[in-house]
C-alpha cells in the first residue's frame, strides 16, 4: 500500500465537490484529430499488426528513401482535438465549469458537440479550424498538423473577439485561467501580450494561469525567445505556471542556455526549477510518460506516475494531465499532490481512451495506491 496514494485518494474524493465553484476560462486552439494506427503487417481480413514504436516507423521511412513506399493506416476515430478541447474535456468531467473559447469552426463543427455539451459557455473564435493526424504507437504519437487556419488569429482578429467583453467577464469571474498552443499559432505572442495589458492587468485578483506551450521545436530560436520574454511579462498581472512536456521543455532549455536533461526524477526536477529561476515566475511543470515534476516557489518536486505499456488511446494524455494538475491547483493540493493528480487523470486516460470523473480519478488513484492498475 503507498500511504501517499491512499491519502490523495481519501483527500480528492471529498473535497472534489468543490470543483463546482471554481470556474476556469480556456483557450484558444480547436481542431479535428484523427487517431491513426500503422500496419506493420496485415495477415488477413481481420487480423493486422500495429508498426510498434516510433523507431521502428522511422526506419520504414528511412528504407523508403529514394524509391518511395507506402503503408496501410487503420482510422480508429475522428474527434474534436487541440490542447484547449481535450483539456476543457478533462476538466469539465471532473466537475470544473468550463468557459472555453477556441477556433472550432463557423458553425461550430459537430465534431466539438459532446465537449460544448459538458461545458458551462463557450464561443468559437475561428471561421476555420486545423486538422490533425495522429500516428499513435507505443511509446508515444507523431502528429502531423495542418495548422493554415490559425495564421488568421492576430491581434486583429483578438480585438474582434474580445469586444464584446464577454471573455474579459468570464475571466473576472474565473478562478484559474489557461492558454494553450502558442507554437501553432504564428501571431500568438503579440495575442498574449494584447490579452495581458487588456484583460489580465484588469482582473480583480492574481489568478493562476496555465500555460500549455505545445511543441515548439519547428519555430525559430528568435520567436521562442520572444516568447519566453512574453512570459515572464505575463507574471506581472497572474501566477504563470508553465506547463511542458519533455521534449518541449529541452527546447524552452536550450533556447536558454540550459542543459537538456532525460525524463529521470532527478533530473526533470532540477529542469524545472533551472528554466522557473530563468523566467521568473511562479511555477513550472514538466510532466514526461513515466515521470513528472513541479517547480515552485517552496523547492522542485517529482514523482512516478503509472506507466501503462500498451495505452488504448496516447493522443490527449498529456491534456488529461494538465487537466487533473489544473483540478489540484484549484484545490490548493501540495506540489506533490498536484502532480499525482495529474498523472492519475492521464493514466486513466490512456487505458480508458475517456477523461475520467472526479469519483473514477479517486476511485484510481485508489487502486493506484494498492498497485492494482
Amino acid at each position: 500500500m503507498n500511504d501517499e496514494l491512499a491519502k490523495l485518494a481519501e483527500v480528492f474524493g471529498s473535497r472534489s465537490p468543490e470543483l463546482a465553484t471554481l470556474p476556469i476560462v480556456s483557450g484558444f486552439d480547436g481542431f479535428v484529430d484523427e487517431m491513426i494506427s500503422v500496419v506493420e503487417e496485415r495477415t488477413d481480413l481481420s487480423h493486422w499488426t500495429p508498426v510498434p514504436t516510433i523507431a521502428r516507423m522511422a526506419e520504414h521511412m528511412n528504407a523508403a528513401a529514394g524509391r518511395s513506399s507506402l503503408r496501410e493506416i487503420i482510422v480508429h476515430d475522428m474527434a474534436a482535438g487541440g490542447c484547449t478541447v481535450n483539456l476543457s474535456d478533462g476538466t469539465a468531467t471532473l466537475g470544473i465549469p468550463m468557459h472555453v473559447f477556441a477556433t472550432m469552426g463557423e458553425p461550430i463543427h459537430s465534431a466539438f458537440q459532446s465537449l460544448l455539451q459538458k461545458c458551462a459557455s463557450y464561443r468559437s473564435w475561428g471561421a476555420t479550424l486545423g486538422r490533425t493526424l495522429a500516428l499513435e504507437f507505443s511509446d508515444g504519437k507523431y502528429m502531423l498538423s495542418a495548422i493554415t487556419p490559425t495564421f488568421d488569429f492576430t491581434p486583429e482578429h483578438l480585438d474582434k473577439m474580445l469586444a464584446d467583453g464577454y471573455y474579459l467577464q468570464c475571466c473576472r469571474d474565473a478562478s484559474m485561467l489557461v492558454l494553450t498552443d502558442w507554437s501553432m499559432f504564428p501571431h500568438m505572442t503579440a495575442c498574449w501580450k494584447k490579452l495581458n495589458a487588456e484583460v489580465f492587468s484588469k482582473l480583480p485578483r492574481r489568478l493562476p494561469l496555465y500555460i500549455d506551450l505545445v511543441d515548439p521545436s519547428s519555430r525559430t530560436i528568435t520567436d521562442i525567445d520572444e516568447m519566453l520574454n512574453t512570459v515572464t511579462e505575463l507574471e506581472k498581472n497572474v501566477e504563470t505556471i508553465f506547463g511542458l512536456n519533455g521534449v518541449e521543455a529541452n527546447v524552452v532549455a536550450r533556447v536558454l542556455g540550459i542543459p537538456t536533461v532525460t525524463d529521470s526524477l532527478e533530473d526533470i526536477a532540477t529542469q524545472a526549477a533551472e528554466i522557473r529561476e530563468n523566467l521568473q515566475i511562479n511555477a513550472v511543470s514538466i510532466h514526461c510518460v513515466k515521470t513528472a515534476a513541479l517547480a515552485d516557489a517552496t523547492g522542485s518536486y517529482a514523482v512516478s506516475g503509472p506507466y501503462c505499456a500498451q495505452p488504448k488511446k496516447s493522443t490527449g494524455a498529456g491534456d488529461r494531465f494538465n487537466a487533473g494538475f489544473c483540478a489540484g491547483t484549484l484545490l490548493k493540493l501540495s506540489p506533490r499532490e498536484r502532480l499525482l493528480v495529474g498523472c492519475a487523470c492521464s493514466g486513466f486516460f490512456v487505458r480508458e481512451a475517456r477523461s475520467a470523473t472526479a469519483k473514477e480519478l479517486a476511485e484510481f488513484i485508489q487502486k493506484w495506491s494498492r498497485s492494482e492498475i
